[in-house]
């Protein structure tokens, strides 16, 4: 078994396209008209075949207060992983992206935590070298 798709809610299909693709650095895997919606996903440039990520609008009436409930505890909707917090950090700074935890040590990981601008908070994890720094 794999995990194949999984999803972050967002409040608005396109911005939250333009912010993970231009922004982020992600790449659309599929973006099919749906009605109202799309099927938008993206996928990360280094695994193209790799996991999907889907920006599921957000209009089913429980996503919402479940989503503000996340962001007003700071608990994070998805978790990605990076080679260096840090760099990839100043990297997003420097786009503009606002932080609401800025780089932190936590022993065997080291976590930072940014706004999406579509309603949810992400976590950028760097996996520490065991026994080491």
């Amino acid at each position: 078994m794999r995990i194949y798709l999984t999803s972050v809610v967002v409040n608005d299909q396109q911005k939250a396209l333009r912010f993970y693709t231009d922004i982020l650095g992600f790449q659309v895997k599929h973006n099919i008209p749906m009605g109202e919606y799309a099927w938008i996903t993206v996928v990360s440039k280094e695994a193209p075949d790799g996991t999907e990520l889907l920006l599921e609008p957000d209009g089913h009436p429980a996503v919402r207060p479940f989503k503000t409930a996340l962001m007003e505890d700071g608990i994070p909707s998805a978790s990605f992983a990076v080679d260096d917090v840090e760099a990839e950090h100043e990297r997003l700074v420097a786009k503009g992206v606002k932080f609401v935890q800025p780089p932190k040590d936590l022993g065997t990981v080291i976590t930072a935590v940014f706004d999406d601008t579509c309603g949810s908070l992400i976590q950028i994890l760097e996996e520490k070298q065991q026994g080491g720094t």
